[in-house]
């Protein structure tokens, strides 16, 4: 049974370990119909596009997604073709919500006596909704196919354009009721407040990139943190000198995520071969690297240990520099995603001895310990 997969897939051949399994692994950007004449399976991440033009007259029976997001699939004609898809919910919801409190701590934006809104409330944003909720923070959610009685949050979008900080969690849709393409362009961005905090860590093209380039070329009072981009992998090389913080589309790509993601495939794949299934191990028993608080207030402990886990700024630096000497940015791009360092999650850390005072100890504890770390310890 032939299986060809995007190369950058963690731990592909070690989950699916079964001798009926002959891999291809190839450029998931660059996987062409005749890389699938004779193949039985597509595995891919978020930027094949997977329609008819790439399937049609292939044997193809199944395609997994190992991500949330499901726009770079072309689900009518999968189903109308009779092409069994799965995808991956959840995988890397916590990498994501990760990557914005690693934003947050390297700009020193404090939560607290802030608004923060939340744009699309599904795995990711709702998880990160669920954190912030955990923290006491003033939240409001905009998603308009969210029930109130599913989140208490929700509100409309110009409240949401209202607050401190924004972080946008939609996926890509340019069809429906309410399509997202474009969802904040240049009307919107003028309601922003001065000041305010503006990341998207969901999918480029729902903030217009050219409007939000004219906007900061025009010297609005706006911080911002992409992840995303449009286009990718060609992205606007001024609009990168102008945000805050930049990467190359790896918020979710913790290691944790990325692998839970194969694993959920791989019991997709399973259960379309009408195989048993089996539940992946997972880390509860692995050793916790300690991490040690610096001196300051709680607040700034909490940022240093963050950092200390996961530095947005290292994924800054390095598309930076890249985008400084690459002949060709989508090139340099994919490279940088191809061969992103492991990254491991909070729940991989333990928190030594804390240097802030008596009085703000169990407050810091009880933000680490909300946030995901393993356990705080003061005599290490």
């Amino acid at each position: 049974m032939k299986i060809v997969a995007d190369e950058n897939i963690p731990e592909l051949k070690a989950t699916f370990a079964d001798k009926d399994f002959q891999f291809v692994c190839l450029p998931g950007r660059h996987i062409t119909p005749e890389d699938l004449i004779d193949a039985d399976i597509l595995i891919v991440r978020s930027v094949t596009k997977v329609n008819e033009k790439l399937l049609k007259n292939t044997p193809i029976k199944f395609v997994g997604t190992c991500t949330i997001g499901t726009d770079h699939l072309d689900i009518e004609y999968l189903e109308r073709a009779g092409i069994e898809w799965a995808n991956a919910p959840g995988c890397n919801a916590n990498s994501v919500v990760e990557y914005v409190f690693s934003a947050l701590a390297a700009l020193n934006q404090s939560l607290q006596k802030k608004r923060f809104g939340i744009i699309g409330c599904g795995n990711v944003g709702g998880h990160l909704h669920r954190r912030l909720k955990s923290l006491n923070i003033d939240c409001y959610c905009y998603d308009p196919f969210l029930d109130p009685a599913d989140n208490p949050d929700l509100c409309d979008l110009e409240t949401v354009l209202n607050c401190d900080i924004i972080s946008m969690h939609t996926p890509h849709t340019q069809t429906g009721p309410h399509p997202s393409k474009h969802l904040i362009s240049a009307v919107e961005l003028k309601k922003l407040k001065p000041g305010a905090l503006l990341i998207n860590c969901g999918r480029g093209p729902v903030i217009s990139n050219n409007d939000l380039l004219a906007h900061l070329q025009a010297g609005a009072n706006l911080r911002t943190v992409l992840d995303v981009w449009e286009p990718e992998p060609d992205i606007n090389i001024e609009l990168l000198k102008r945000v805050d913080l930049a990467s190359p589309h790896i918020a979710g790509y913790s290691f944790d995520g990325r692998v839970k993601g194969t694993q959920m495939i791989y019991s997709a794949l399973l259960n379309h071969l009408s195989r048993p299934t089996c539940s992946p191990e997972g880390n509860a028993k692995q050793s916790k690297t300690i991490l040690e608080c610096k001196g300051g207030s709680w607040e700034a402990a909490v940022f240093s240990i963050v950092l200390a886990a996961y530095d947005i700024r290292r994924d800054d630096k390095a598309l930076r520099a890249e985008a400084a000497k690459a002949q060709d940015i989508g090139v340099a791009f994919d490279r940088l995603r191809k061969t992103y360092p492991k990254r491991l999650e909070f729940a991989h850390f333990a928190v030594g001895k804390s240097h802030v005072s008596d009085g703000e100890g169990e407050l810091l504890q009880d933000y680490l310990g909300a946030l995901g770390f393993a356990a705080v310890k003061h005599d290490v």
